[in-house]
């Protein structure tokens, strides 16, 4: 059995963030485009995501990187040629 730490749990929050933040978008019009890939998040678990107290699931991970306009390589790596 595999065990992450705490650190490598959530490797994308501060992404999300700095992108939500960059297009102006709130936590809650953030959800409002997750909801349209079938992810269902409030405003306090895309705060538990952007802290990195909240892990996300291989489709939460699809629909943020839809949501936010990026791709997954860059919500994983931040390699800036994966915007």
């Amino acid at each position: 059995m595999m065990h992450e730490s705490s650190s490598s749990a959530n490797l994308i929050g501060g992404r999300v963030r700095w992108m939500r933040e960059r297009l102006q978008l709130t936590q809650d019009q953030l959800a409002g485009r997750l909801a349209r890939y079938g992810i269902h998040l409030d405003y306090v678990k895309i705060g538990q995501i952007e802290k990195g107290k909240r892990r996300v699931m291989d489709k939460e991970l699809i629909a943020f990187a839809r949501a936010l306009g990026v791709s997954v390589t860059w919500l994983l790596s931040g390699d800036d040629h994966h915007l």
